[in-house]
């Protein structure tokens, strides 16, 4: 927690390294919850998945990251739309066939995490989105 503070400028300051810190705290929290990871950002011409992890009755899931420095604006769940789901669902698809797992169960999932000017950051989890 201490090195959050420390670093919590620099993250406010860099979107792309305040993504990655994002997906780093993500995959943390998911393991916290017996989800263990399969892949990071796993690319196709359809999109990226932040996260591919296999939960505890053995479903894949795939996992959309949105991390926010605050949400004065708006809200991250907003950034998860009808078109990023589809992205997402085509590279899974893709995923799947690649390494042969066509025939698991497979769960689509987001997480929000929001640094905040202060303190813990934010983070809401949300199974199942598609």
């Amino acid at each position: 927690m201490f090195s959050l503070l420390l670093n919590r400028r620099k993250l406010l300051a860099d979107p792309k390294k305040l993504g990655r810190w994002g997906e780093r705290y993500s995959e943390k929290f998911l393991k916290r919850r017996g989800l263990k990871l399969l892949a990071r950002n796993f690319s196709s011409r359809d999109g990226e998945i932040d996260l591919v992890m296999v939960d505890r009755d053995s479903s894949v899931v795939f996992v959309e990251v949105k991390t926010r420095a605050n949400e004065q604006f708006d809200s991250a769940e907003s950034a998860v739309n009808y078109s990023k789901k589809n992205k997402l669902v085509r590279t899974a698809k893709l995923f799947c066939r690649k390494y042969g797992i066509e025939n698991r169960a497979l769960r689509f999932d987001a997480v929000i995490v929001v640094l905040g000017e202060s303190a813990k950051p934010q983070v809401r989890h949300y199974q199942n989105i598609y």
